[in-house]
């Protein structure tokens, strides 16, 4: 039970709710001078990124969209940080596109100022440390994956500044179904064209199972010896062909009835206004 006369002391045990009483006042100032409450932000995207045995694995479909439309249908959402690290964006695109491009900028202005290499876990601390600045209103959900001196490594960093470090991670509103392929199937230390093949299938099942999730499948693949990005490494869902012509002449239906209703237009009131041309 909420605490009526001491609303600002914390609870003893459960959970407290005394925030819901600071919205509802903060909504109602905000009515009151004409402005509404934020709403969710609802986004689409697959994103996924593994550990294999020579690296790691960066995977994301291609669709943008802007509420109900398909913006882009080919969009690239496997950003370049470092010569060996990416970042998968999902969230809101330009948002993820800016701050990759200036994570870039801040990473190449650090590894000319140290002389050495950078290293993911560095991108991953000044991601979430500029993304809990905001507080969540930059709206960027980030997969950094890469291969420095000390291994192959990923992290998801969340738009709050909270983050993870695991083998497998998917994020977006396809996530849920990409997450279920990883579970039944990854494994440690996989091989390149196996875990090649179980991104694929991941972002596939997110872009079957997600109306903001299509088009094409990218990969990105970050070894010791390089990078290989494959751009529309493949195309799960094609446009279908149509199978006969579906065109018929005039008449083919036959007409059962037909009613003709007129509608009787009165003139009431007609007015000639000159426009002054000069």
């Amino acid at each position: 039970m909420l605490n009526n006369s001491r609303p600002c002391q914390p609870q003893s045990a459960g959970f407290s709710f005394e925030n819901t009483r600071r919205n509802a006042v903060l909504e109602g100032n905000l009515s009151e001078l004409g402005y509404s409450s934020p709403k969710a932000r609802k986004t689409g995207t697959t994103i996924a990124g593994i550990v294999f045995k020579d690296g790691v694995i960066l995977g994301a479909d291609t669709r943008a969209t802007d509420d109900m439309v398909v913006a882009d249908k080919n969009c690239m959402k496997i950003h370049y940080i470092a010569p060996n690290i990416y970042c998968c964006g999902a969230g809101v695109a330009a948002d993820a596109e800016v701050t990759t491009q200036m994570m870039s900028s801040n990473v190449e202005l650090h590894s000319l100022s140290t002389g050495r290499p950078p290293l993911v876990v560095t991108v991953t601390r000044q991601l979430k440390q500029m993304l809990f600045r905001y507080q969540g209103h930059i709206g960027s959900s980030l997969i950094v994956g890469g291969v420095d001196v000390t291994g192959a490594h990923l992290y998801s960093v969340y738009p709050h500044g909270s983050y993870d470090k695991l083998p497998f991670l998917t994020m977006g509103s396809g996530a849920g179904a990409a997450i279920s392929i990883f579970e039944d199937r990854y494994r440690p230390n996989m091989e390149l064209e196996e875990a090649k093949k179980l991104v694929r299938d991941a972002i596939a099942a997110g872009i079957f199972c997600d109306l903001g999730s299509g088009s094409n499948v990218d990969l990105c693949v970050i070894t010791q010896a390089g990078v290989q990005y494959l751009r529309s490494y493949d195309q799960p869902a094609q446009k279908g062909k149509k199978e006969g012509q579906y065109k018929y002449k005039p008449g083919t239906t036959a007409v059962l009835t037909k009613t003709v209703t007129p509608l009787p237009l009165h003139v009431v009131d007609e007015s000639i206004q000159l426009m002054d041309t000069q």
